[in-house]
């Protein structure tokens, strides 16, 4: 426990410090305390810091959001014993066994304007093609749904060991009852999963925040020529190693800590509001 909290403190601790000098160049050069100009400086930053942070939310939300829905359809699916769900599982999990890297990649291949399948399925039938990752506002819409697809399987995961672990009783009991499939589900087993779904989302939540590499890997610096998929994390990226501003990159990321500090505080106090 000692080695992993130093682990997390040290780091954490010299990206404090560095926050509130002027460093950047290196590091290592000779740096001047500042105090919090660095956070009123990127605080008051309309241009690039809350863009980022819109774009940050849009994405988390946006993606855990459907990822929730489709998971939890997906785990009711494969809830109750059927022929052949052994080899759907192993097709449902193939997505999370490529790298972000390697998923953002074959996307960009398949949604490329010129050569991409997607716009070649589009012309099939008759729809005119799509500008996807090169679009300013279609780069975003485009990169969650690559999210969707590639994490919707560890919700699926998360939420189906939560159904297993339900008991018989209360589903027997409102079927008995006369309740349809879908109050079972809303008024049955959805109240039981309630613990389960708000730590999915806390685990998810928290994932999908720090997501970096399929925003490089498809955009490159700046997240796009507009900035269009320019999150927390490649802006920080940027201004750490693109400008060596390693005092506003270090605010920044200071600032997204207490953030995901903020919001985890949130959801465990509501899941402890729902147990009592």
């Amino acid at each position: 426990m000692i080695f992993v909290g130093l682990l997390i403190a040290v780091p954490l601790g010299w990206t404090l410090y560095l926050s509130v000098t002027d460093s950047e160049g290196s590091v290592r050069a000779k740096s001047n305390l500042v105090g919090l100009s660095n956070y009123f400086e990127v605080l008051t930053d309309t241009d690039r810091f809350w863009p980022a942070v819109m774009r940050t939310f849009v994405f988390t939300g946006g993606s855990l959001a459907i990822e929730l829905i489709l998971g939890m359809c997906i785990a009711l699916l494969l809830w109750r014993p059927f022929r052949g769900e052994k080899w759907v599982r192993v097709a449902i999990l193939l997505p999370l066994v490529a790298t972000p890297v390697a998923v953002g990649m074959m996307w960009r291949l398949i949604f490329d304007p010129n050569i991409g399948f997607a716009n070649q399925v589009l012309s099939w039938i008759g729809i005119p093609a799509q500008p996807w990752l090169s679009g300013q506002y279609t780069a975003l819409p485009t990169l969650m749904f690559v999210d969707i697809w590639q994490w919707t399987p560890m919700v699926v995961l998360m939420l189906l060991a939560g159904l297993t672990s339900l008991s018989d009783e209360p589903d027997e009991a409102a079927r008995i009852d006369g309740a349809n499939s879908w109050q079972r589900f809303w008024f049955v087993t959805l109240p039981l999963m309630r613990a389960t779904v708000i730590v999915t989302i806390v685990l998810r939540g928290i994932d999908a925040l720090k997501t970096f590499d399929l925003l490089y890997a498809t955009k490159g610096k700046g997240g796009g020529s507009f900035h269009e998929v320019e999150t927390l994390n490649i802006y920080a990226f940027g201004l750490s190693f693109d400008y060596n501003d390693y005092g506003i990159a270090s605010t920044v990321l200071i600032l997204f800590f207490l953030l995901i500090i903020a919001i985890m505080w949130v959801l465990t106090y509501r899941r402890k509001a729902n147990r009592s």
